[in-house]
């Protein structure tokens, strides 16, 4: 089969094209022919050789997939022969989606909605489950307010679904930097006027304002960095932080403290193991209660195509969709 390969941590010219042979799996697992695999910043994360490498247990990338099922071992009674699935990867390692086949356990596959594409299945279980549980854990109580720090991206744009879904008089303000992700923004429903542009000067100033010079009940990190001192400099004393990058800076963590505020460490793959975050997603699409977030369809399995995929995530020029990649 054919198989995008790390070579080295580094840059992307570290990818190389292999044949292989089609794992061998066993009797709790499923080989599920891959038709599309998503991009996830956990996969440049690992190509540079960063924290996420200790997840590694291979040099194929790529945790998010789709695909039909091949075979099945002997154990499993879920799935069938040219069933449609579609799963997260992550317990495997570093992980396998990045080629025309993956061996899974069962018990980390899901069905796919019957009223979305395989692409749009294959870019769903990351951003999905940790919007998801941003909202289950952050105990939303009415007339509350929440900054949103990267909402146009593909949690945050989740993350926007789910809030007015549950929560219709949340007060989210999220900050967008471009034309595009204001318009990605815009077109999940959130007014103009809390669409803050985060060149604006005196950014803190503003942010408040549009909250009615509030500081916020709730605030969720989705990019880190310098950015995250300001997202804590607007949360209210004894807040919710929810931070899903760890990649604030000690001068963020030090505001928190000040704050006495509740730190929620939001990481998907702790959340994976019986799909059942994955499986009530799954339930809210079939059911058309949600809908899925736009993605772009970047291009064929090559290493052209991983490396355009992991360059656009590093320079942030996604545009609010999520890249996915066909087998």
């Amino acid at each position: 089969m054919k198989t995008i390969v790390l070579n080295g941590f580094g840059g992307t010219e570290n990818f190389g094209q292999e044949e292989i042979n089609i794992p061998v799996f066993g009797d709790s697992e499923v080989l599920v022919r891959i038709k599309a695999a998503a991009f996830n910043p956990i996969d440049h994360q690992m190509r540079r050789g960063e924290r996420e490498r200790e997840l590694m247990i291979g040099n194929i990338l790529g945790i998010e997939f789709s695909g039909i099922v091949e075979k099945t071992g002997v154990a499993v009674n879920d799935f069938k022969e040219g069933d449609e699935v579609f799963g997260c990867s992550i317990e495997k390692g570093s992980n396998g989606a990045y080629a025309e086949y993956i061996a899974i356990s069962s018990a980390e596959l899901i069905h796919k909605p019957a009223n979305i594409s395989l692409e749009e299945a294959a870019s769903l279980p990351i951003a999905s489950m940790t919007a998801w549980l941003c909202v289950n854990r952050m105990g939303w109580k009415s007339g509350e307010s929440v900054f949103i720090n990267g909402a146009a991206g593909g949690v945050g744009r989740f993350l926007l679904v789910l809030l007015m879904r549950d929560h219709p008089d949340a007060h989210v303000v999220a900050v967008a930097g471009n034309p595009e992700s204001i318009a990605v923004l815009k077109s999940l429903g959130l007014p103009d006027e809390r669409i803050i542009d985060y060149h604006t000067p005196n950014l803190d100033k503003v942010l408040l304002s549009a909250n009615g010079g509030r500081f916020y009940d709730h605030a969720v990190d989705l990019v880190g960095s310098t950015i995250s001192e300001i997202t804590a400099r607007i949360l209210a004393i004894n807040g919710n932080y929810l931070d899903v990058t760890l990649h604030g800076t000690q001068n963020t963590r030090e505001i928190l403290f000040d704050k006495a505020a509740t730190v929620m460490n939001i990481a998907a793959y702790a959340e994976i193991q019986d799909n059942s975050v994955l499986n009530a997603i799954a339930e809210l699409i079939s059911s058309k209660q949600i809908t899925v977030p736009e993605i772009r369809i970047i291009g064929p399995i090559s290493v052209e195509t991983v490396s355009e995929a992991h360059h656009l995530m590093e320079k942030n020029q996604t545009n609010g969709k999520k890249l996915v990649m066909t087998m």
